[in-house]
């Protein structure tokens, strides 16, 4: 079992920049976020592949978002630059066991395991 610890998000007008955080107590195979606001389909936004580094972004934030991990490669960080107000929504942190398939919020396949965190919100104001 997988024990994550979020933190970041907030409020901010557009333009403006958040980091959020997500701490694993153990290791995994990939880290990143996926988001939902409401009305929406969810989307994931931004995965790091802790053994290489290798990293996913979503088209729609491509260029304004960078994930990154920490040395022990426990804790993946999002900087959030050039906030727009369709980027509010509330950011999942998920970490995978195993075989790390997109997208992060569906079922684990095989003998790979999920665990998402609680969700943190981001607003971003006009």
């Amino acid at each position: 079992q997988v024990q994550l610890v979020e933190s970041g998000g907030g409020s901010v007008q557009a333009g403006g920049s958040l980091r959020l955080s997500c701490a694993a107590s153990d290791y995994t195979s990939c880290m990143g976020w996926f988001r939902q606001a409401p009305g929406k389909e969810r989307e994931d936004v931004a995965v790091i592949y802790t053994g290489d580094g290798g990293t996913y972004y979503a088209d729609s934030v491509k260029g304004r978002f960078i994930i990154s991990q920490d040395n022990t490669k426990n804790t993946v960080f999002l900087q959030m630059k050039n906030l727009k107000p369709e980027d509010t929504a509330m950011y999942y942190c998920t970490a995978v066991r195993g075989t790390c398939l997109r997208p992060l919020y569906t079922r684990p396949l095989g003998t790979a395991t999920k665990y998402w965190g609680r969700g943190t919100q981001v607003t971003v104001s006009s």
